[in-house]
């Protein structure tokens, strides 16, 4: 059986960097940056994933529902366009979102009072009331995905994915 890169296992990830590198031998491929992208994306979705069948499959959320109320809870009543950029989902998928939270009335829309082509939602009593339920488990979680990390460590990781994610922000912008 091969080596998968979805496995959490390091010696098997190990393997398969090493596979990778071995069927791609020669080649003027950049190995070290290819093994920190798929890390990036292997953690990103391991937690994502544990986060969603444990701390939000409890309260009834998804990952993208989670975030939305997150970011109201943050910084209050917002335009759809700027939840749809903060939380990284499409207009499709906010959409979606917004109507189930909307249902289960966690959250209100209504159209924007200088501007009827826009839409503000904000949280209700009761989606305030969720967030604030659900963020502390949430965060217990984050500590438990980080415990083998120092403290240090965690800080240094937290600035090795900010510089990653601002370069990749700088490519998209000026097309480098």
């Amino acid at each position: 059986m091969s080596r998968r890169l979805s496995s959490s296992k390091p010696a098997e990830i190990s393997q398969a960097e090493a596979d990778i590198r071995e069927q791609l031998e020669g080649q003027p491929f950049d190995f070290s940056a290819m093994a920190a992208v798929s890390n990036i994306y292997r953690a990103a979705t391991t937690v994502r994933s544990h986060m969603e069948s444990t701390v939000l499959a409890e309260h009834d959320l998804s990952w993208a529902a989670f975030t939305v109320l997150w970011v109201l809870w943050i910084w209050g009543e917002q335009e759809t366009r700027h939840i749809a950029q903060e939380t990284g989902s499409t207009k499709g998928t906010l959409t979606g979102v917004l109507k189930t939270l909307e249902q289960r009335n966690l959250v209100k829309r209504t159209t924007h009072p200088k501007d009827r082509r826009l839409v503000l939602v904000k949280l209700t009593a009761q989606g305030t009331k969720v967030i604030k339920s659900t963020f502390p488990e949430f965060n217990a979680h984050e500590r438990l995905a980080t415990s083998t990390l120092t403290k240090a460590e965690q800080e240094q990781l937290a600035t090795l994915l900010r510089k990653v994610t601002q370069r990749v922000s700088d490519l998209d912008a000026h097309g480098d």
